[in-house]
């Protein structure tokens, strides 16, 4: 039989001679051998593997919503994606229990040696980070100076360079702002919500002014927090007070985007809705497993390391904990849940609309 390509073998396709050689120990090195120092290497090498796995499916992902339009497979092969990279971050959470089997009296046995490394110089999640669309204004001080500072130059312009190209959280902002079903001939949307929202608030009003057994107290405190909910539901149905809490920082997705995407989370189980539905729940996936991620490494850092600094020199734990909170990138997809309301009170969709939303040519 013969073959079309010339063979390879298993060792020379994978280089196996160069990864396997790959693991130079410093405590080998200062004759102060530290048994823990291989799975070390090991975990944070695999880390950087993963990383630029994910940094693959990113980009091609990012080549996708550049398109003006997004065919359906390609909105499948999305998902698909983005799926991977989340379990991928998945393993990684997992990796962490595997570097917990090293005790911090193995990690102080080469501990001294690795100053000043530390995986905050990982230069391919920083630039996950920005083609994510982390902004340089969200991210903390690393030892009073800006990420960059603690990369090569030449690796640092790379990176810089990634804040300045197309984000996928800006690319999925302008997808959305896309979405032509949020005002259809036949039915308006947003009025419609709009009704069903305030519908619902008058029916709560009135069952708090009505309940017999709430003293006037409780009625009051009741009636002033559905005002604060109807003051909130407000900033989303009034582009003024929308770019006003922009302004604050509220919101990075545009007034436009964050209508499509309540649509598609509220009428989700809408055929042409199913994939877009998945993609920001991907999204919202991703964000959680990174929060997930950035924490369990804060509290392996406490439990390694108690309160000492870390080995690049930052405060350990506490700047990894504060990571976990302020490093969020889709943040304004969880923030949409306050606006939802229960499906018995959504508008419903008319026939026309359902007809376009759906499968016509199997239902009618």
């Amino acid at each position: 039989m013969s073959h079309k390509y010339p063979p390879v073998h298993y060792d020379a396709y994978l280089k196996l001679d160069q990864i396997l050689s790959a693991q130079t120990l410093r405590s080998q090195e200062f004759n102060q051998p530290a048994h823990d120092e291989m799975l070390f290497i090991i975990v944070h090498q695999t880390y950087e593997l993963w990383f630029k796995q994910i940094l693959t499916e990113l980009d091609s992902i990012n080549s996708l919503f550049t398109e003006d339009f997004i065919d359906e497979k390609d909105m499948a092969s999305i998902v698909s994606r983005m799926g991977r990279v989340n379990k991928v971050f998945r393993l990684l959470i997992d990796q962490i229990e595997i570097m917990e089997t090293m005790t911090p009296l193995d990690f102080l046995e080469f501990r001294d040696m690795l100053f000043p490394a530390s995986g905050f110089q990982s230069f391919q999640f920083r630039l996950l980070e920005n083609k994510l669309g982390l902004k340089s204004e969200q991210r903390l001080k690393y030892n009073s100076s800006t990420y960059d500072k603690s990369l090569p130059k030449d690796i640092a312009q790379s990176v810089l360079a990634a804040e300045k190209t197309p984000s996928l959280f800006e690319q999925v902002n302008l997808w959305l702002q896309r979405t032509p079903f949020l005002d259809l001939e036949d039915f308006d949307f947003w009025e419609s919500y709009k009704n069903a929202v305030n519908q619902s608030f008058n029916n709560e009003e009135n069952i708090i002014k009505s309940h017999s057994n709430l003293s006037d107290k409780d009625r009051q405190r009741n009636l002033d927090i559905l005002k604060d909910s109807r003051a909130t539901f407000n900033i989303i149905f009034n582009e003024e007070d929308f770019k006003k809490a922009q302004e604050k920082g509220e919101w990075r997705l545009s007034y436009k985007s964050v209508h499509a995407a309540l649509l598609i989370q509220l009428y989700r189980d809408q055929p042409i809705l199913q994939l877009p539905f998945e993609i920001l729940r991907s999204l919202l996936d991703l964000d959680e497993l990174m929060t997930t991620w950035r924490y369990r490494h804060a509290l392996m850092a406490k439990r390694m390391l108690g309160s000492k600094i870390g080995t690049g020199g930052s405060s350990g734990y506490d700047y990894l904990k504060q990571t976990s909170e302020k490093h969020k990138i889709f943040n304004d997809f969880y923030q949409l849940t306050t606006f939802f309301i229960p499906r018995s009170h959504l508008p419903e969709l008319p026939l026309q609309v359902q007809k376009t939303l759906g499968f016509a040519w199997n239902k009618y």
